[in-house]
């Protein structure tokens, strides 16, 4: 069977309302019990999963959630459309501790969103550069998003790359162009890549999702979002990793077997403190 790691979902929030998200993963009428959702995952070849926290509270969730189940892991994070709501010293404070947390593996969700801009941009740029210095502090790896925002992106990145100080992360949800693709592989940068592809109508998203280089790959769902044909209308679950990485696999002429193994060996170099927790 194939082995997989879910780099980004939002399984947490099934527990409790910590934002929205806990209304999405109900839309369909079904109430699901998130370890039956860790089972059915698992029984798809989908043995490692990323919890991302997406405000203080959702962070926090994502700890505690993650803590008695093997195989799963938090990431703690800003949401960029949350950042307004988290600029006090207070909430900075709090929010930095949770980085030593046990199972703590990476800082992210964050970024910039321009597309919506439910944050104004400065509190976003704030909340990210705030995001790289504390993963730089303690040495974790990042979990951008970045929407219609990579003229501002790249400069504050490439502002710390230039002092010397190497960020590791992965841009999660990849659907850009290919000059910001090239950008990112220049930089190490990881390419997450979720259901969107099986869907992407754009020709030139399928020249991306072809030409990722294999070791810079992560597979991910964003679950309970961006459910892969043809399954889309239903809720989205890590068990869809599965439907993701056949496609990709297709589309890039490559056997399925060893495209899992390698995405998988991608997540777990770029996430490395998960083998503390193992």
């Amino acid at each position: 069977m194939v082995d997989l790691f879910d780099t980004h979902c939002h399984t947490h929030e099934m527990v409790r309302r910590t934002t929205p998200v806990y209304d999405k993963w109900r839309s369909d009428g079904l109430e699901r019990n998130p370890d039956e959702v860790i089972v059915t995952a698992k029984q798809a070849g989908v043995n490692r999963m990323l919890c991302i926290g997406t405000t203080l509270a959702d962070s926090e969730l994502a700890i505690e959630f993650v803590a008695r189940r093997k195989g799963l892991w938090a990431s703690i994070g800003i949401h960029p459309h949350e950042a307004a709501d988290h600029l006090d010293e207070a909430s900075k404070k709090r929010f930095a501790a949770l980085a030593t947390s046990p199972k703590v593996v990476a800082v992210g969700e964050c970024g910039l969103d321009y597309f919506y801009n439910h944050s104004p941009r400065e509190a976003q740029i704030e909340m990210l550069k705030f995001h790289i210095e504390l993963a730089l502090e303690h040495n974790l790896p990042l979990s951008f998003h970045v929407r219609e925002a990579f003229d501002d992106f790249w400069p504050i990145f490439e502002s710390y790359q230039s002092a010397g100080q190497q960020i590791r992360g992965v841009l999660h949800s990849f659907t850009d162009n290919q000059a910001n693709l090239e950008r990112a592989i220049g930089h190490g940068l990881y390419i997450g890549v979720n259901g969107i592809a099986t869907f992407a109508k754009s020709p030139e998203n399928s020249v991306i999702y072809r030409t990722i280089p294999q070791h810079l790959l992560l597979l991910e769902t964003d679950a309970p979002f961006l459910t892969p044909a043809p399954f889309r209308g239903k809720v989205c679950e890590s068990k869809h990793v599965a439907v993701t990485a056949e496609f990709l696999s297709g589309l890039r002429e490559q056997n399925l077997d060893d495209f899992a193994a390698s995405t998988t060996a991608n997540a777990l170099q770029l996430f490395q403190d998960v083998t503390k927790y193992a």
